[in-house]
């Protein structure tokens, strides 16, 4: 599958219990012909499942569907077995993967992990260096040497399977500048949309920096994270009083979306429950056969 162009896809939190309806839900989402998944990355909850074993797990079980941690919890990842593990993930699956990236959140609970705690600009610091860092161990070449900050490694050989897309979690102005210099994609923190505040304020950041570094700001999609509910009737309002978008009718769903593409830009969308969580099988078999064959319509139609 390819994660170009516009996508879409769900994201879930999942249980050691969980796997077997994860596995349902990657299969239909595979059949409905949606492009990805993702799985939250939170090694230090050990009612969770890893999010790496899992995207393995899942990929081995479908067919075009792409997966990603969203986002990698990269102070408990180094960045050169991270590399090795996206890359071969990638090689085992015809390219169905991306690497999502953040640089910590829940320091008192990644730190509980035994990692050393790092100050919020050190771990952004660490954060991009990482992407550059795992970049350089992809895509074949001659052995890299890296003497960072963070990060060393001696005469280590790249894989020789192409670095995929990454995509980040960005909150922070630097970490935003970060993501403008080196990253593929980006996830707007706190489930914040095209219309938010967060958006318009954060964007711009990525922007400049990309600008500044030599890159088209093109080159950095935006791919939202996107609770809601689908409805069997319209709503009065699919968006509540502070503008946050609520959910409504498949109808609601499809203008929405496409004047996410065609007037903000938006890249991709991953589907929530309206609560956050990992969304229904119902919710989900609508979302894949009703809204997004809809949107794809009708962004093909405007774009003649």
């Amino acid at each position: 599958m390819s994660v170009q162009g516009i996508v879409f896809g769900f994201g879930a939190h999942s249980g050691i219990e969980d796997g077997p309806e994860l596995l349902r839900m990657t299969q239909q989402a595979d059949r409905d012909g949606l492009d990805l998944f993702s799985l939250s990355d939170h090694p230090y909850i050990g009612t969770r499942l890893d999010a790496y074993a899992a995207l393995g797990f899942v990929l081995g079980g479908t067919r075009r569907l792409a997966g990603f941690a969203n986002v990698s919890n990269l102070p408990t990842r180094p960045a050169p077995m991270l590399a090795r593990t996206v890359t071969s993930l990638s090689a085992l699956s015809g390219g169905r993967v991306v690497l999502g990236m953040g640089a910590g959140g829940l320091w008192d609970r990644i730190a509980d992990m035994g990692v050393p705690r790092l100050s919020p600009s050190a771990a952004v610091d660490a954060f991009e260096e990482a992407i550059v860092l795992v970049k350089k161990l992809s895509g074949g070449g001659p052995p890299v040497t890296h003497e960072g900050r963070h990060y060393r490694v001696n005469r280590i050989e790249p894989a020789p399977v192409a670095a995929p897309p990454v995509w980040t979690g960005s909150v922070g102005p630097k970490s935003l500048a970060a993501t403008g210099r080196v990253a593929d994609g980006w996830i707007p923190g706190h489930a914040a949309d095209w219309l938010s505040e967060r958006y318009r304020e954060s964007r711009p950041v990525i922007d400049d920096a990309a600008t500044a570094a030599g890159r088209d700001p093109r080159e950095v999609r935006t791919i939202f994270n996107l609770p809601g509910q689908i409805t069997d009737r319209p709503v009065a309002s699919p968006r509540d009083r502070a503008g946050r978008w609520l959910g409504g009718s498949v109808d609601q769903w499809v203008e929405e979306l496409t004047g996410a593409v065609l007037a903000h830009g938006a890249s991709g969308f991953l589907l929530f429950s309206p609560k956050g969580g990992t969304t229904d099988l119902v919710s989900l078999g609508r979302w894949g056969g009703e809204i997004v064959p809809a949107v794809r319509e009708a962004i093909a139609q405007e774009n003649g």
